[in-house]
């Protein structure tokens, strides 16, 4: 979540009214690189404290922003989801047009804020908790028929592999062709459905008042589409299960092993991996890792493009998406 396009007050008091949400104060959030996002404060509002995000959605068309609405209205019941709210305008017809406002064709969502906050660290705990919710998210968007009318298309990575391989030195681009070829030489029948793709701690809150952390909220569902369910154990394990070293610590990953093995416990609690699903997850590790360092150049490319710059534009660090990848091919090979 950054801010890239910027919003009055008048303007955030007018959106938010069609909420039926008085509004006091916008708070520009800098985590994550798609999206421009902001805390609301109502008058109800004391000192730092918030009661709604606001997000307007700056490269998903409208449509799609709807179908996320939906989906995240299906998952409510069976998992700690903030609902958007609905305007108060709405017809009843759709619940994913009741919920969405636009702002020069860009689609805009507010939703209730979730109590906890995002991990610093995870814990073998954690990550069996988290595979147990993403096995639910899983099997509970199953009612969501047919499922690619309700995701949004898959984003072209191999475009954007093709740009950047084009100025990686030589092994960089021998390690992602490798992983992609592995990658297109498994099974097709693996099975399908709508999934999140982006289940990373930050998109993740967690109550950690007791014993052992809670889990509380799933946040960001911009990416969801029809995929490869094993694609997204995948990508949620690269980030629950690994530490990510700090530039003064040489920014290394860690992967830890014992915590994927519980991620999959907890899935398969619920949801249990066919044979080749379990046979494609080390190619899956390396690949997802892959499609994560190209978003990362993706968005560098983009905002150096656009003139995206300030304080509240965050860029992630590809090359530790490059190094999980080869780290995981290490385990393939």
């Amino acid at each position: 979540m950054s801010v890239y396009t910027q919003l009055s007050d008048d303007e955030f008091f007018a959106f938010c009214g069609l909420y039926g949400v008085k509004f006091a104060k916008a708070i520009p959030i800098v985590q994550g690189v798609k999206n421009s996002n902001w805390f609301i404060q109502t008058d109800n509002d004391k000192d730092d404290d918030f009661s709604y995000v606001f997000t307007l959605y700056e490269e998903r068309v409208p449509a799609d922003i709807m179908k996320m609405a939906t989906v995240m209205h299906a998952l409510k019941d069976n998992l700690p989801i903030a609902p958007p709210l609905i305007k108060q305008t709405a017809k009843g017809n759709d619940i994913g047009e009741d919920c969405v406002m636009r702002y020069e064709n860009k689609a805009i969502l507010m939703v209730p804020k979730l109590a906890g906050k995002h991990p610093t660290a995870t814990t073998v705990a954690m990550c069996e908790e988290m595979g147990q919710a993403l096995a639910t998210l899983h099997q509970t968007l199953e009612i969501l028929q047919p499922a690619e009318e309700y995701g949004v298309p898959l984003y072209d990575w191999a475009r954007v592999k093709a740009r950047e391989t084009k100025f990686m030195p030589f092994d960089e681009a021998k390690l992602m062709n490798d992983i992609w070829q592995a990658y297109a030489d498994l099974p097709s029948d693996l099975p399908k459905g709508l999934c999140h793709l982006d289940m990373f701690t930050d998109n993740t809150l967690w109550d950690f008042s007791g014993e052992q952390a809670k889990l509380t909220g799933l946040l960001d569902f911009t990416e969801v589409s029809v995929e490869y369910y094993v694609m997204d154990v995948a990508i949620t394990i690269n980030d629950f299960c690994t530490t990510w070293g700090n530039a003064t610590e040489g920014e290394t990953v860690h992967f830890n092993e014992k915590k994927m093995q519980a991620f999959i416990q907890g899935y398969e609690s619920v949801r249990s991996l066919t044979e080749n699903e379990k046979k494609a997850l080390p190619v899956m590790l390396a690949y997802s890792a892959t499609i994560f360092w190209l978003l990362r150049l993706n968005v560098i490319f983009y905002n150096r493009e656009q003139g995206r710059t300030g304080a509240d534009i965050m860029v992630k660090n590809p090359d530790l998406m490059k190094r999980l990848a080869s780290y995981h091919w290490g385990k393939v090979k």
